[in-house]
């Protein structure tokens, strides 16, 4: 399993010549990396008197986070699994009318499932987004820094995802699915966009930048 190979493994696996993985499983892990960081703000937050009065907030923050996290490291693992698939139609027989048809059935069916993964990848990275203007507004100031680094790494997340579900929608013949994901896709990196640029604005301000 991809997750859990070393990061020199990884990154490897990611070199190689081969079509998974690649960018979807890339961003399942920068924006799980969003996530972990934002459970550090919780971590060193939670338990001090001096933060008393967000604990309650920063604990609900800490536990989305920590299933965001684990939801996109699973994501990593699906995305290889759904592309592999589309491969794996391209390699059908086309030597008749039938063997055709058939094969291009199965490579439509498999680009949408490979599109809905990485949907599902911007989906979570928008979660982590939203999750952030709190926790960095609220959380410990001495670890600001990383707070703004996972919000950095939550959008880089999702905008990897965003360029994934794409390049799957512009080789589906399916119109009416092309419009709706394209609209859910629209409607998501607005969100997320929104979200980072209020932690990011937080996080500027604090710094000094």
């Amino acid at each position: 399993m991809l997750t859990s190979m070393t990061i020199q493994e990884f990154l490897s696996e990611l070199a190689n010549g081969s079509a998974t993985p690649g960018g979807g499983s890339a961003a399942g892990l920068a924006g799980a990396q969003g996530a972990a960081l934002l459970s550090m703000v919780c971590n060193l937050t939670i338990g001090r008197k001096k933060y008393a009065g967000v604990e309650k907030e920063m604990r609900a923050a800490l536990e989305q986070a920590e299933a965001l996290q684990q939801r996109l490291l699973a994501l990593i693992e699906e995305d290889v699994r759904a592309f592999d698939a589309v491969m794996a139609a391209y390699k059908l027989p086309k030597e008749t009318p039938e063997q055709k048809a058939a094969r291009s059935a199965a490579i439509q069916a498999g680009l949408k499932e490979a599109t809905r993964t990485p949907m599902e990848t911007l989906q979570a990275c928008v979660a982590v987004l939203e999750l952030a203007p709190a926790v960095v507004a609220h959380g410990n100031p001495n670890v600001i820094s990383d707070g703004g680094a996972g919000v950095l790494a939550a959008h880089a997340g999702m905008m990897t995802a965003a360029l994934n579900v794409r390049i799957n929608l512009n080789a589906i013949k399916d119109d009416v699915f092309v419009v709706d994901q394209s609209a859910r896709m629209d409607e998501l990196i607005a969100r997320g966009d929104a979200a980072k640029e209020s932690a990011w604005a937080i996080v500027a301000e604090r710094l000094g930048m």
